[in-house]
């Protein structure tokens, strides 16, 4: 650190993470970064496309044949076998591609699923409350407890039955906070655990054997295509749709079995409707890239590599903290940031960090405390994060001054 004298005010220049910023401390006025992230994009949905992505590298020989091809079909396949090899999923487990996303393969799941035993249901953020809404005043089941917390919180885990269903999100999207771990969850459990990873899955240890539903889409952690969701089943699934048939109507996009036993084919390759085979070969080229970084373990790392540039740009700016508030809850995908500014300037610093082509999308969920949301999941390079964080300084700066 370089200090200048002056008549009237003492300049210093300081290098923060290799980009050199002034300040003024008259006035305390920073001078713009001149170094951008090369990738702006830190969505939390749709999400960044992985390092290098180009269309063009994308296999379309699928493209214009029907799904119901060998071609197709093979391609599909793949999609659940890939998955299933580079997620490490226990023997016996089913991955499948349904339609309408994460949501849609909740939805599926919950209507197919529920109405047999008791059912526990956690929600911290918004989709897991949207969960609620499903079991309550849609599926309209009565035995059913509800346990939240509030944004920044985790509910009582404690509270959950071996011998109930269980419904929960493992990474709250629209908060910022994470599952820890799974030690609540019954080994010896006669209910089944119904959890939304669409956050979590390819980002974060998963304990497959306390999981009996998992969902997640491909727009989020692999940063693929919307409009298609994956269903991965346990062995203690599929005896409950053999054996349990819900008294209400099935649409058929939702219905997995006939005459008892279930459809194998949509685990297969043979989705129940029509998929997008773009949006397949755009998935299959994320599975690939995950596999030539190393598997699952090194997107883990990328994440985590990723949130601890955020924990040290919070832990040297007091105006800035972590919606979650506890660190071992902290999600290392969905990073939810609140800072001490109103929500007008708020909503300026994010409109300004848009015009300066620096970070898009960046603002809180709709239903979320105000505030910031980066994406930290291992589409996004550290290096990005590096350059994004003293143009959060500047920002602050501009809209406070």
């Amino acid at each position: 650190m370089e200090i200048y004298n002056g008549s009237d005010r003492i300049t210093k220049t300081f290098y923060v993470r290799d980009l050199v910023m002034s300040v003024d401390q008259q006035n305390m006025k920073i001078v713009k970064p001149n170094l951008k992230p090369n990738n702006p994009n830190f969505s939390s949905g749709p999400c960044s496309k992985r390092p290098g992505y180009s269309v063009d590298q994308l296999n379309i020989e699928t493209l214009g044949r029907s799904h119901r091809a060998k071609v197709g079909k093979t391609a599909l396949e793949l999609c659940c076998t890939e998955t299933a090899r580079l997620l490490g999923l226990p023997k016996g487990y089913r991955v499948g591609v349904v339609a309408g996303s994460d949501t849609g393969a909740m939805e599926m799941a919950m209507w197919s699923l529920l109405g047999q035993r008791p059912v526990d249901v956690f929600a911290w953020e918004s989709f897991g409350k949207g969960w609620i809404t499903d079991i309550v005043k849609q599926l309209k089941l009565e035995d059913v407890n509800t346990y939240e917390a509030d944004y920044g919180l985790l509910p009582d885990f404690t509270k959950a039955k071996s011998d109930h269903d269980i419904v929960f999100t493992w990474n709250g999207t629209t908060s910022g906070v994470k599952v820890d771990n799974a030690d609540w969850i019954a080994d010896d459990r006669e209910g089944l655990t119904i959890c939304d990873a669409t956050s979590a899955v390819f980002a974060m240890n998963m304990p497959w054997e306390k999981l009996d539903v998992v969902t997640f889409s491909w727009q989020k952690v692999l940063g693929g295509e919307g409009a298609h969701g994956m269903l991965i089943l346990s062995p203690h699934a599929v005896a409950r749709l053999e054996s349990y048939t819900p008294p209400w109507p099935m649409p058929k996009l939702f219905r997995m079995t006939k005459a008892g036993k279930l459809i194998e084919g949509i685990f297969k390759g043979a989705t129940i409707n029509t998929p997008s085979m773009l949006c397949v070969a755009d998935y299959l080229d994320a599975l690939n890239w995950v596999d030539g970084l190393g598997g699952v373990s090194a997107l883990i790392e990328r994440s985590e590599r990723n949130l601890s540039v955020i924990e040290a740009f919070v832990a040297e700016n007091d105006w800035i903290n972590f919606l979650a508030q506890d660190k071992a809850t902290r999600s290392s995908t969905s990073v939810c940031l609140v800072l001490d500014l109103p929500a007008a300037a708020l909503k300026s610093m994010i409109n300004l960090l848009d015009e300066e082509t620096v970070a898009y999308d960046i603002g809180a969920y709709r239903d979320a405390p105000d505030g910031l949301r980066i994406w930290c999941a291992g589409t996004i390079e550290s290096s990005d994060l590096d350059a994004l964080m003293p143009w959060l300084k500047w920002a602050y700066a501009q809209v406070c001054s």
